[in-house]
């Protein structure tokens, strides 16, 4: 099918809905707004996009009349570059959406490679994302935070509610490598740490069904540093979801029933991205369409503070604003990662 014929079966479909929206009963009406408000964006895309061929078109026509060429080279030069970039933004709106990439996201830190330097690291990439959270507004709350010597963490876990959350977070989950003198480093010598970073959209009951009776609940009392709570109450809960071996354990408030809430949310979070994981193995042009594999394992992101710089490993992105970086400012790689993502797909979507 050309991209005319699926433009026009977008506006057909538009108007379709208008037109069934004026005599729905309730239990329609819902489903048909929404809809339609999905697909009003694209439509007044097509409209501009076709607005500018037309436009384009007259006046490349009205060129070789001597008295209207003066007027009509301008708009002709206009519209010859608005349609490229309408076109552009046509064929992305176009582009099958993740349904996840709306929804908000659990973030998973931990230290890999490198001891105490790993930590520290972990802790610091921890709250630069809360950093770059806050500074788009949205809501950061910690789940969990492993607290290690010297500041760092053994492990540390939030939520990141918002509209688009994982949108923008989902190209940051794999190994991220720091190269340093540690505070510790009495020769002067660089360090190698690496920490994994794991980007989930948040899931709800709906997506997926967990039976009580696959799970095992152990309770246990709260250690390491912490409040009043610790090693008082039998507080902390340990989740096992039995049919895939998935472990969740959480101790950071002193309630059992809120950890246990908190354990259900990254549970459910972790499952339905295995299940999003399987799915995406099975596709493809989906594979090919990807920056990275968002596994852990896969490592993506050097941060060299000897040299201030910041590189991207999968699309060979090098920044020397490190110290910007570490306070939150993600969006030129994310901004640099989406758009990679996006010329790959409208390649693969071309083939």
């Amino acid at each position: 099918m050309s991209i005319s014929d699926k433009l026009d079966r977008v506006l057909t479909r538009a108007e379709e809905v208008r037109h069934l929206l004026a005599t729905a009963d309730g239990s329609q009406f819902g489903a048909l707004s929404k809809e339609l408000s999905d697909l009003e964006p694209l439509v007044e895309k097509v409209e501009a996009l076709r607005a500018a061929i037309r436009a384009r078109d007259e006046a490349e026509a009205m060129l070789g009349d001597p008295e209207l060429r003066e007027l009509a080279e301008d708009e002709y030069l206009a519209q010859k570059e608005a349609v490229p970039r309408l076109e552009r933004e046509v064929r992305l709106m176009l582009l099958p959406k993740d349904s996840a990439d709306e929804r908000s996201a659990i973030l998973e830190i931990r230290p890999a490679a490198g001891g105490d330097e790993a930590a520290l690291f972990a802790a610091e990439l921890f709250r630069a994302y809360q950093r770059y959270a806050e500074s788009r507004r949205w809501r950061f709350e910690v789940l969990e935070y492993d607290e290690g010597e010297l500041g760092g963490v053994k492990g540390a876990t939030a939520e990141i509610a918002g509209t688009g959350v994982f949108a923008r977070f989902k190209y940051e989950s794999g190994v991220h490598r720091v190269q340093r003198v540690p505070a510790t480093e009495t020769q002067g010598r660089i360090h190698t740490s690496t920490v994994t970073v794991a980007i989930m959209p948040e899931a709800e009951e709906v997506d997926v069904q967990i039976n009580e009776s696959d799970l095992r609940i152990d309770t246990y009392r709260a250690s390491g540093a912490g409040g009043q709570h610790v090693n008082k109450t039998d507080s902390a809960v340990r989740i096992t979801h039995i049919p895939t071996g998935t472990v969740v354990a959480m101790q950071e408030e002193r309630s059992q029933h809120k950890n246990r809430a908190k354990a259900m949310k990254v549970l459910r979070a972790r499952i339905y991205e295995a299940q999003r994981a399987r799915l995406s193995e099975g596709r493809a042009a989906d594979r090919k369409s990807q920056v990275g594999t968002g596994d852990r394992s896969e490592r993506i992101r050097t941060y060299n503070f000897p040299q201030g710089r910041v590189t991207d490993h999968r699309i060979g992105l090098t920044l020397h604003k490190i110290d910007k970086v570490m306070l939150g400012d993600f969006d030129e790689i994310i901004d640099a990662l989406t758009q990679e993502d996006e010329a790959a797909r409208l390649a693969a979507e071309g083939e």
